[in-house]
């Protein structure tokens, strides 16, 4: 299959006709190149908070509650973009009060099917600023989506960085990363998060990023990154783990070509077997005895 990672840039829309131009322009972009899976990134969906005006778009709180009142209307048009086009798409990120969940935002990416079906998966551990000042929440459990694609899970930027939330979810074959980071350190540790996950899962990871800057939002103001697909430096994937790979801070889509059977493969009669070997690693949660050495 072909998958599309956007390199997404976020713009302060005047009305929400703009904003379904742009979205429907990036998933008809993506289809008409043979796309199968479209994956945008963290937060992508802050830019609808200028639909509420300058002054809540400006605001932390503001566009924390600007961005959320709009999601099941967003939510509707991704799944009526994904039917139009024969297309899976993870939709980008947004702030979203659940008032099951407590009265904080969670931090939550939608998932749609070409046949109807949605989904969506919340981040799991904040970042700093995540923490304070803005307050977003954690959300619900991980989870595997089994679709018409293959198995697929969600880590949303921060989370890729944590290997247990990977194996928690290690029966998927494609590992969803979307991510919004400032600096190139914060989009580094991302990716190198999810090449690592790749590597440990035997998997394909798919990595999304916001770029450029948006002045109007003190939130996502400044944005760093690039579209990447990973997978194992193994069997049947390039010596790298890198499948493809966009130009820094270029908006646009990054597409690569990608076959499951090689993931089956790789994971049972690979070069190595990070994924089945995980488990030699018992026992070794208590850290070592301090040894002195002088």
């Amino acid at each position: 299959m072909k998958i599309a990672t956007a390199a997404y840039p976020l713009d302060p829309l005047p009305d929400w006709a703009a904003y379904k131009t742009k979205l429907t322009d990036w998933v008809s972009n993506a289809a008409g190149q043979g796309a199968e899976l479209l994956v945008f990134p963290e937060y992508g969906a802050l830019e609808l908070s200028m639909l509420a005006g300058p002054e809540a778009a400006g605001d932390l709180e503001g566009c924390l509650r600007a961005t959320s009142d709009l999601m099941a209307d967003v939510d509707d048009l991704h799944a009526d973009l994904a039917a139009q086009f024969g297309v899976h798409i993870l939709g980008a990120s947004a702030p979203v009060f659940d008032d099951e969940l407590g009265p904080r935002p969670v931090n939550r990416a939608s998932f749609f099917a070409p046949g109807g079906g949605r989904a969506s998966q919340d981040k799991q551990i904040m970042t700093r600023f995540e923490r304070t000042p803005w307050d977003v929440a954690p959300g619900g459990k991980l989870q595997v989506f089994d679709t018409a694609l293959g198995k697929i899970a969600i880590l949303i930027c921060y989370d890729s960085e944590f290997p247990m939330l990977a194996r928690a979810v290690n029966d998927a074959e494609l590992l969803l990363v979307p991510s919004c980071t400032d600096t190139l350190a914060g989009y580094s540790r991302v990716r190198i998060g999810s090449m690592a996950r790749a590597l440990e899962a035997q998997c394909i990871s798919v990595m999304s990023s916001i770029v450029g800057d948006a002045p109007w939002s003190p939130a996502v103001d400044v944005n760093v990154g690039m579209g990447g697909i990973f997978g194992p430096p193994d069997t049947g994937f390039p010596a790298t783990g890198v499948i493809a790979e966009g130009v820094m801070n270029q908006p646009g889509w990054t597409i690569g070509e990608v076959d499951l059977a090689r993931v089956a493969h790789v994971r049972a009669d690979g070069g190595v077997l990070n994924r089945a070997h995980w488990a030699d690693q018992g026992g070794r949660d208590t850290p070592p005895p301090l040894v002195p050495l002088r």
